[in-house]
């Protein structure tokens, strides 16, 4: 099934009533009556691979002169290589802020 054919179903007005009360639930901010039973836990794997979304701040142009070989292995994770410049740096000044003064 294609979004187009979501588009151009004729909805009873009993089905178009439910997607309402859902909407109107969703809306309000009402998850409680969610069953997250189906949903399967989540790998060693899969939580390896994750990583924290930050939200958008203010950054500061600045020029880096890095080796080559670390610039080939950051590009070589995909897309966003300066990105994930910010990032790794960012962790670590969290983890040393974690481990206290002295460090």
């Amino acid at each position: 099934m294609t979004s187009e054919d979501i588009r151009n179903r004729k909805w009873t007005e009993a089905e178009k009533e439910v997607l309402r009360r859902g909407a109107a639930k969703q809306a309000a901010g009402d998850d409680s009556d969610i069953d997250y039973s189906d949903i399967p836990r989540l790998t060693p794997e899969q939580l390896a691979h994750m990583v924290r979304l930050r939200g958008p701040r203010r950054k500061q142009a600045v020029s880096v002169r890095l080796d080559p070989q670390v610039l080939d292995w950051l590009k070589s994770k995909g897309e966003g290589h300066l990105t994930r410049i910010n990032d790794i740096l960012t962790n670590l000044m969290e983890a040393e802020r974690r481990a206290g003064p002295g460090r």
